[in-house]
């Protein structure tokens, strides 16, 4: 089974319940683990050296990273980082009209701009077969 690593903020993520649900199934469906960080982990302010230890740890125990920046995030940026020195492929999400970054465009392999969660579990889809069949 193929493990992806999903890299969203913290902060902002119970304002994506349903793309993350949606997520989660879609890519189960596709035969692969998603592992939501932000829902995992738990960390208190004075374990960041611990949280980005185990976050880089998870990142190089997963095949690809999916980052949903509709609204950005440094910490998302820190993983992107991360993963594309590793040469992980790197799925670039965002909701139509949110901002667009040229830095996680940059590294990223799919850029995916969504409407809904259907439209994204569709977009993710395709990507993860083009991805397969590369």
């Amino acid at each position: 089974m193929k493990k992806g690593y999903l890299a969203i903020s913290y902060s902002d993520r119970k304002k994506f319940d349903n793309e993350v649900d949606y997520l989660l199934k879609a890519l189960s469906k596709s035969g692969v683990e998603l592992l939501v960080f932000v829902d995992k982990y738990c960390f208190k302010r004075n374990q960041e050296k611990e949280m980005m230890k185990v976050a880089f740890e998870e990142i190089d125990n997963s095949d690809f990273l999916i980052a949903e920046l509709t609204k950005k995030s440094i910490g998302v940026g820190i993983e992107i980082g991360y993963a594309y020195s590793k040469k992980k492929p790197i799925f670039y999400l965002r909701r139509k009209g949110a901002e667009y970054s040229t830095t996680a465009s940059g590294c990223s392999k799919h850029i995916i701009e969504y409407e809904n969660k259907i439209d994204l579990g569709e977009k993710i889809t395709s990507a993860l077969n083009e991805e397969r069949n590369n």
